[in-house]
């Protein structure tokens, strides 16, 4: 398909899975994006935001809390929410 200056672009772009780095075809109908937003110091919402994805294997092993708690965490999110175990 051709954009109106005439250059080849893709309507679909593929994801990668925030967790595992998979790509996220389009038949994986069980993957989610979730959008967490940015406040303020007084709590109110930004226009900011930070997106993750996650793919239906991370999904269908119960791994998408656990890894949504340590990317946010990461992120500045949350706070002594998630910790490493061996």
């Amino acid at each position: 398909m051709e954009n109106s200056e005439g250059r080849l672009v893709d309507l679909y772009i593929p994801r990668k899975c925030s967790a595992t780095n998979r790509l996220i075809t389009a038949k994986d109908h069980a993957s989610v994006q979730i959008n967490v937003g940015d406040v303020d110091a007084q709590g109110r919402l930004t226009s900011t935001y930070s997106t993750y994805a996650f793919c239906g294997f991370v999904r269908e092993n119960s791994e998408a809390d656990d890894s949504l708690n340590r990317l946010a965490t990461k992120d500045g999110y949350l706070k002594n929410v998630w910790s490493y175990q061996k």
